[in-house]
């Protein structure tokens, strides 16, 4: 994998915009570094990635990814600890599930030396952008799409793969209201939602913006079919914890495997959690809501971590969750999140150190 390493060619900016920037309030994605890592696809090869100055990017009105939507991305986060350590959060899982995404979507696999010492040298040459302040981090965006141009609707022949980062605070503040999903579905049996594709969640705007206009933040999806079991949580995995029990739903062609959601399941098998991988109907919760046995609902995955839920909304009818001292979900983000920014062990050898 280093062999690649010094012929990753580098090419500062010369006008940093870092002093501009209040690391003390940082929105979600809103602020963006200096550099980023881009590495092109063409004549059936990817090329050797390159780490420029952050940019516009120049295409052709052709250009695929406007009319056929060949795009895939992953989300993912660099720690700095208090000895200055630079840290990742399984991060070849990212890589995996990118090539797995970009598969779905007739995008060529990128190899992993590209993606590894790509994003090593690009968090080597911004390592300044990386906050320190309790709950940030430099959120980091790999992301593929078609740049290779024609109207006629098939794969393109040339695609771009970039990397772009971003100092960030808190995904989320607070708790959200959420609504189950009677009508539209998220994904469907033998469809992509498995894969981090961009319309995937394009798809999700249309019903979330509705939920919002009736009172709620975020959507809870059903399955395609029948919408009588509970899937994601908006853009995340979704656990509801009825009783001790913490529940979430198995993976499938509709479901992201997340990141965050097998972290949390190992995790809880590790430290006596009960936990259970199944089909969960709304049945069951409104039923485990209505007598008592409902103790918490929370969304998971890399930019919130975990996001804990106040209520839902299902047939008219709003379920107001209990406010307990000690939840799952703030025992399992704490211990994640200092996983991730080395402050305790790491049993699971989840943390990689970019040297």
């Amino acid at each position: 994998m280093n062999s690649i390493t010094n012929t990753i060619e580098v090419i500062k900016t010369s006008a940093s915009k870092i002093n501009d920037v209040d690391f003390d309030n940082l929105k979600f994605g809103s602020v963006f570094s200096d550099h980023m890592l881009v590495c092109n696809y063409k004549n059936g090869i990817w090329e050797v990635p390159k780490v420029l100055p952050y940019q516009n990017i120049s295409l052709d009105p052709s250009a695929k990814i406007f009319h056929y939507g060949q795009s895939v991305f992953e989300g993912m986060k660099a720690y700095k600890d208090t000895n200055d350590d630079v840290w990742l959060f399984r991060p070849l899982d990212n890589f995996k599930r990118l090539n797995i995404s970009s598969k779905r979507l007739a995008i060529p696999e990128l190899p992993e030396a590209y993606f590894m010492e790509g994003l090593k040298t690009l968090l080597k040459v911004d390592s300044d952008w990386i906050p320190k302040n309790a709950g940030s981090s430099l959120y980091i965006r790999p992301f593929v799409f078609a740049s290779g141009n024609g109207f006629h609707a098939s794969p393109a022949d040339e695609y771009k793969f970039i990397i772009a980062t971003a100092p960030s605070g808190s995904y989320f503040s607070g708790k959200v209201k959420v609504l189950i999903e009677q009508t539209y579905s998220r994904s469907a049996n033998g469809g992509v939602g498995y894969a981090k594709a961009g319309g995937n969640y394009a798809g999700q705007f249309y019903p979330t913006q509705l939920a919002i206009e009736k009172g709620y933040q975020q959507v809870v999806w059903t399955d395609d079919n029948t919408h009588e079991y509970i899937e994601e949580a908006g853009a995340m995995n979704i656990f509801v914890r009825i009783n001790d029990t913490l529940i979430t739903a198995p993976t499938s062609d509709r479901i992201l495997d997340g990141i965050t959601r097998k972290s949390i399941i190992e995790l809880a098998q590790s430290e006596g959690i009960p936990i259970e991988v199944r089909k969960l109907s709304v049945h069951e919760v409104v039923e485990a809501a209505e007598n008592g046995a409902l103790k918490e609902m929370f969304g998971a995955g890399t930019a919130a971590v975990v996001s804990p839920i106040s209520g839902f909304g299902y047939n008219g009818t709003d379920y107001v969750l209990p406010v307990l001292d000690d939840t799952y979900a703030s025992y399992l983000k704490k211990r994640i999140t200092d996983i991730q920014t080395n402050k305790t062990e790491d049993p699971f050898d989840w943390r990689y150190k970019v040297d």
